[in-house]
């Protein structure tokens, strides 16, 4: 569902430092993985580039048969917006938007009628805890709780594909179980794939299969 092939980018012009190089990667569907590797290896470059937010200088992602790496910023965008659903380290929230207006987003962006959106929101918002927090705005909220709506919102639209950059860096050991658990029962359910990116064994440990990313590429853990 996901192939990744001969992936490299490169930062800083003249004197470009090398960050990804040659990676490859095949996921099916249902296959939910984790990324581990030391600060600056460049994991969360990878996940941009899976997700079309930036492009490598070589090789190619191919999402459910789509060719990302060959298509242009708009194509990619409505890509990302139909089938990718992405936790971010920064949680990138509206601070205008309540809480149940920001996890509301993609079902807007992608037509879902409105009722149909009323009842997605409140099932997500239910399963990361926070139905109680619908009506409040971003900046009446804990970093835990910022970071349960920035799941919720990544989850709603049913995502092919999840990706999840430290998604329970701000979490309490608690929410933090909660929400792998959620994040896997997502993937199992929809048949699709998703990549965790984290530093944490414990969260690793809650996916199919684990990778280091080094300078030199990335490879499988053996359990």
């Amino acid at each position: 569902m996901l192939r990744i092939t001969g992936l490299s980018k490169s930062y800083g012009g003249a004197r470009a430092r090398e960050v990804l190089r040659h990676i490859a990667l095949d996921l099916a569907r249902g296959e939910y993985v984790a990324i581990m590797g030391e600060s600056g290896v460049g994991k969360s470059t990878l996940l941009n580039l899976i997700a079309g937010l930036d492009v490598p200088d070589r090789g190619s992602i191919t999402l459910d048969g789509i060719e990302l790496t060959a298509l242009d910023d708009a194509a990619r965008t409505m890509v990302r917006r139909e089938r990718i659903g992405f936790v971010f380290q920064a949680f990138h929230l509206l601070p205008h938007l309540t809480v149940a207006q920001n996890v509301a987003l993609p079902l807007s962006l992608n037509g879902v009628p409105s009722t149909q959106m009323n009842e997605r929101v409140g099932a997500m918002l239910s399963a990361v805890g926070l139905n109680s927090a619908a009506g409040v705005y971003p900046r009446e909220l804990s970093g835990g709780e910022l970071q349960r709506v920035a799941i919720a919102r990544a989850l709603v639209h049913r995502p092919l594909l999840l990706l999840a950059d430290e998604p329970t860096g701000n979490l309490d050991p608690d929410a933090a179980t909660q929400v792998l658990a959620l994040l896997r029962e997502q993937v199992k359910r929809e048949s699709g794939a998703g990549i965790l990116v984290t530093h944490s064994a414990a969260a690793a440990a809650t996916t199919d299969h684990v990778f280091t990313l080094t300078s030199e590429g990335l490879r499988p853990q053996i359990r």
